[in-house]
C-alpha cells in the first residue's frame, strides 16, 4: 500500500501592530483556524497574531523544519521584504477560508478582513504558493 503523500507548510502570522509569528504544520488550515479564532493560549493569542501574511509548501517533514528554524533565525528586517514578495499589501491570505465562523458568533476576527459572499475559497487550490525550492 503507497505511502499518503504528506505536505508540511511554514507560516508567518502577523497582527494589526505588525507582531509576527512563525509556525510550521502538517495542517495549514486547521492551525490557522487555531490562531484566528483563538482555540490555543499562548504568544499568538495574547498579542492578537491572526493574519496569514505568508508560507511555503514542503514534501519533506526535514526541509520543513529546516526552514522554520532559518526564518526564526532571521531579523524582522529581512523577514518583510520575504512577506513583501509575495503579499506586498500584508492582505489576510486566509479571509476566506472560514466563511462560516464570521460575525458575531465567530470568536471574533480583529484583523478588518471579511469574507465575501460571493467568494468561493477553495483550500486546496490555497496550498500552491510556493514549492520546496526555496533556499
Amino acid at each position: 500500500m503507497p505511502r499518503e503523500h504528506k505536505t508540511y507548510c511554514v507560516y508567518i502570522l502577523g497582527s494589526l501592530s505588525g507582531t509576527l509569528y512563525i509556525g510550521m504544520t502538517s495542517n495549514l488550515h486547521a492551525r490557522v483556524f487555531a490562531h484566528k479564532f483563538h482555540r490555543r493560549e499562548g504568544f499568538t493569542d495574547r498579542y492578537g497574531i491572526e493574519r496569514l501574511l505568508y508560507w511555503e509548501s514542503f514534501d519533506e517533514l526535514s526541509k520543513a523544519i529546516n526552514r522554520e528554524k532559518q526564518l526564526k533565525g532571521w531579523r524582522r528586517s529581512k523577514k518583510i521584504p520575504l512577506i513583501e514578495s509575495l503579499n506586498p499589501h500584508w492582505v489576510d491570505l486566509a479571509r476566506d477560508w472560514y466563511p462560516w465562523m464570521t460575525g458575531k458568533n465567530s470568536g471574533g476576527n480583529r484583523d478588518g478582513s471579511t469574507s465575501r459572499p460571493d467568494s468561493q475559497a477553495n483550500p486546496a487550490t490555497a496550498l500552491t504558493m510556493t514549492s520546496d525550492n526555496i533556499t
